[in-house]
């Protein structure tokens, strides 16, 4: 199956203020297994996620339309069409990006896939874990440090 990355064909939207997008899915739909792709439009005056960093993926980001802003860790810079910009795992590839303007932003997402992962979310202090188990099922868990229980909580 071919997918064009130019195309108006969606797999899904976030409608929360301050973080609408449109995303479909690209490695999902031509049966990618070990690298990550999605495509994302930002809406104009949004983001596309908090800004974060991963412990086990790196990711990276090619621009395909508008100009938008890539927050990381040395500060604050505009994008345009045709840049591409790694994000490596760790703290030094936070990233996060913002629509400033008045037309929608179309970027890549690549990434590597792995079977676990963590992200860190610094702005909020929060923790995620996800996974898939061998049987295809999903887990999902998103946490602040404090909230952890120690490792013998529960047990008998």
């Amino acid at each position: 199956m071919d997918v064009n990355l130019f195309g108006d064909e969606w797999d899904g939207a976030n409608e929360r203020p301050g973080w609408q997008t449109r995303n479909l899915g690209v490695g999902r739909r031509l049966g990618a297994e070990r690298i990550g792709a999605s495509v994302y439009e930002i809406a104009p005056g949004q983001r596309n996620f908090p800004y974060h960093y991963h412990l086990a993926l790196e990711e990276m980001v090619v621009v395909l339309s508008g100009r938008p802003v890539l927050r990381q860790p040395s500060g604050e810079r505009t994008l345009q069409p045709g840049d591409a910009v790694l994000f490596p795992r760790g703290e030094g590839g936070g990233h996060q990006l913002r629509n400033d303007t008045d037309e929608p932003v179309r970027v890549l997402m690549l990434s590597s896939k792995a079977d676990a992962e963590l992200v860190v979310y610094p702005d909020s202090g929060k923790l995620g874990a996800a996974g898939s188990a061998p049987d295809g099922t999903s887990m999902r868990l998103i946490t602040r440090p404090e909230s952890a229980v120690d490792y013998w909580d529960g047990e008998g």
